[in-house]
């Protein structure tokens, strides 16, 4: 490399770190800093054509019992989450927020959520969520993704390596051609196992954590995730793919993430009757700390008791369908136009 390419990769290097410092955020909660590069407006525009041409080209399930189970586990989500924010004065981070919750006749057990809380769930996972707090965990997941910017997040950090990429293969653009080809292809090896994936598997992780906790604050119990996710490891095809190329983390680690987040959940859960609490955990040690995971369970009001009986209800609506055996689980596979459109924005 010259000394013409060394001074372009410190420039951009330069140029990129004022970028970065001044699109710098918080993820509510859990107090993560992140890089959002894009407006919030601009993503939401976007995502809302994006949703509309998903929506017009789909069969929408709009009549029946699974298509009310999801408006209503939408809406108590949307409802406590809107409430959250509000009792702690942060309402404009999700004012531009238009909701919407479709139910989606695909048979896929997957779910999405485009920017500005556009959420379409496949009739799929139904047979997997079996109730409907089952179904407030896929709910409260992917408005966890939503509210935490992670489409911003995940095309702002694209849009940074292929900068990178561009301005480190112009600094070597004198040297021999095969050192320049093997760069081309170590690079982007090297950024996709060492950063794109794990950077898809930590925006997972933190919609588990993110998800426990709204839908606690909608009045689910937190202990229905673990239960959930291990449904989903009995229905997933178990394609062999290690973790570590993966854009999900697997199902047993989290489920054990999920079992070590309750305590934190608790914190938020009114179950049913009461107001979820003000203030944030901004971290995960903190929240531990505050509240014993064998805390005495306190005695069911009306409220959660009639919340169980829905639950049984739906419950016997979807015991006679268990989940197919071929069917690729957690993941889009890019069977339709509309998969293919929402695969990257999950």
């Amino acid at each position: 490399m010259g000394r013409v390419g060394v001074d372009m990769v410190r420039t951009v290097a330069l140029l990129l770190s004022l970028l970065v410092l001044a699109a710098c955020e918080t993820v509510p909660i859990t107090g993560r800093q992140q890089i959002n590069l894009y407006g919030d407006q601009e993503l939401s525009t976007m995502a809302a054509r994006e949703y509309r041409d998903i929506i017009r080209e789909s069969t929408v399930i709009r009549t029946g019992a699974k298509a009310q189970q999801v408006q209503k586990v939408g809406a108590k989500i949307k409802d406590a989450v809107t409430q959250y924010f509000r009792q702690n004065g942060e309402e404009a981070r999700i004012s531009g927020y238009r909701w919407e919750f479709n139910l989606l006749d695909e048979d896929e057990v997957n779910a999405f959520c485009l920017p500005g809380g556009k959420v379409a769930i496949y009739s799929g996972i139904m047979d997997v969520t079996q109730s409907e707090a089952g179904l407030a965990v896929v709910v409260g997941h992917e408005v966890a993704h939503a509210i935490a910017n992670h489409g911003n997040e995940r095309m702002s950090q694209s849009l940074l390596l292929e900068v990178t990429g561009a301005a480190l293969s112009i600094a070597l653009a004198g040297d021999d051609p095969a050192a320049q080809e093997v760069f081309s292809m170590a690079f982007g090896i090297g950024t996709s196992l060492a950063v794109a994936l794990p950077f898809s598997r930590m925006h997972e992780s933190e919609a588990d954590r993110l998800g426990l906790i709204f839908m606690a604050m909608a009045g689910y119990d937190p202990h229905e995730a673990p239960r959930f996710w291990g449904r989903m490891a009995a229905a997933n095809d178990n394609d062999g793919t290690p973790e570590f190329l993966s854009t999900h983390p697997s199902d047993q680690t989290r489920i054990a993430d999920l079992q070590s987040e309750i305590a934190e959940a608790m914190r938020y859960y009114r179950g049913g009757s009461g107001v979820p609490p003000s203030g944030s955990a901004n971290s995960r040690s903190q929240s531990r700390a505050e509240v014993s995971p064998n805390r005495p369970e306190r005695k069911a009001s009306q409220d959660e008791e009639e919340d169980s009986a829905d639950n049984d209800a739906d419950d016997d609506m979807d015991d006679d369908d268990g989940p197919s055996a071929g069917i690729v689980v957690n993941k889009v596979t890019g069977s339709s136009k509309k998969a293919r459109a929402a695969k990257n924005r999950h």
